[in-house]
């Protein structure tokens, strides 16, 4: 089995495109959320809040024709697999066309501004907002297939459009790919884009924060007085190559990918389980060879929600004890759903890299009910070799990732 390591890393979130931006964020606990006034005129719509990127641009460079097939989702996913190939050093090499490199991504949906359009010939028969690409925008795959056509990719496809987990299990599978000797190089992320239509998803649930008059207050993952999630958007894509094609061609490392679990609750659509929870990450340990003391930090799912905040803590507590750190960077951002994966990796490796970890924005009271953990309310500086990223999504999808420090 070969070794896996990260060469690039790119992401495109409501707090920046870069980890200095990012992490000047984290440490003065700027929040991304805000009322979003458009959405009052949807009358059932409880919340109000989102945590969208104001300033996204599509490269003055990418052509007409590039464009037609992308919806925001795959311009995210696409804009940040060029950044991340630019930051290894591989942005216009023809060997990643040659068929060594795969990507392996999705997103919860494709554009939804698609899905209206679909949605309007049903139900009014008028066929004005549709064209050939109105599918490939809308598709389930689409920024998996946008990412590989982009960059003309030959080898290996994996859509994972699994919600909340699809940024994760995009990193995991692409690191399995170079593991078995598959491939040698892999695009890994997700990407989702802002919709009222999300949050009413979640507002169904009864599961969105109603703090509409102080989106500075939320989300709180793990409060006791969280209200629920908000929804964000934002893209991410990570380089994974082989450690022996990055040392051949003397690429910067900047982390080793070393296990990876995903498995299934196989018991409610969305009502986390604990006791699978933790089976994903023995897995990920297991699969990396190391007990669980090893990990020095865990980069939480904590969406602030009540179910999924005590399940994934309990699950954490029953196998770290309650010596683990933990903390959630959906506090700044929102509830990423397809990036948070792939972003919440990204910021767990320059966390591990910088040594100095982001806190949990507005945790005030842990909740009781939760499991009994470390949890960061304030930035500390840590030394470790090891660290932990869990996603969970609905379906009962969990994933766990490990990462190494870099010597």
């Amino acid at each position: 089995m070969k070794r896996v390591v990260i060469t690039g890393m790119a992401g495109i979130s409501a707090l920046g495109s870069d980890w200095a931006t990012i992490q000047h964020a984290f440490e003065s606990g700027r929040s991304a959320i805000r009322v979003m006034p458009d959405w009052s005129r949807y009358t059932e719509l409880n919340t109000r809040l989102g945590g969208p990127i104001d300033d996204f641009q599509v490269p003055s460079h990418w052509t007409r024709k590039q464009l037609r097939s992308m919806g925001r989702v795959s311009q995210l996913s696409v804009r940040a697999a060029e950044l991340a190939l630019d930051d290894a050093g591989l942005l216009g090499d023809p060997t990643i066309a040659d068929g060594r490199m795969g990507v392996a991504c999705g997103s919860s949906v494709g554009s939804t501004a698609e899905i209206r359009a679909f949605g309007n010939m049903l139900q009014n028969g008028v066929t004005d907002d549709l064209n050939a690409n109105s599918y490939v925008r809308m598709m389930p795959h689409t920024t998996a297939a946008n990412v590989g056509i982009f960059f003309e990719l030959k080898g290996r496809i994996i859509p994972t459009s699994s919600a909340c987990t699809s940024g994760s299990q995009g990193i995991g599978y692409a690191f399995e790919a170079i593991r078995y000797g598959r491939q040698d190089l892999m695009l890994a992320g997700g990407a989702e884009e802002l919709c009222p239509s999300e949050a009413l998803v979640f507002d169904a649930l009864y599961a969105t924060s109603q703090k509409n008059d102080t989106p500075e207050l939320t989300p709180r993952p793990y409060d006791r007085d969280r209200d629920g999630l908000v929804i964000g958007e934002g893209g991410g894509m990570l380089v994974l190559e082989s450690l022996e094609h990055a040392q051949a061609r003397g690429a910067r490392i900047y982390a080793e990918i070393v296990g990876f679990g995903s498995n299934s609750d196989g018991t409610h659509i969305t009502r986390p389980e604990a006791r699978t929870m933790r089976i994903a990450m023995e897995m990920a340990l297991a699969d990396a060879g190391l007990p669980p003391d090893a990990i020095g930090y865990v980069n939480g799912h904590g969406t602030a929600t009540e179910q999924g905040d005590i399940a994934e803590t309990q699950a954490t507590h029953s196998l770290f004890g309650s010596r683990m750190p933990i903390s959630s960077q959906k506090s700044y951002l929102g509830h990423t759903l397809g990036a948070c994966g792939v972003l919440e990796s990204w910021f767990s490796i320059e966390m591990l890299r910088s040594d100095w970890y982001a806190p949990t924005l507005n945790l005030q009271h842990v909740d009781p009910r939760c499991g009994e953990l470390d949890y960061l309310r304030e930035g500390r500086r840590m030394s470790h070799e090891y660290v932990m990223n869990n996603n969970f999504a609905f379906g009962g999808i969990n994933t766990s990732l490990v990462f190494r420090r870099w010597p």
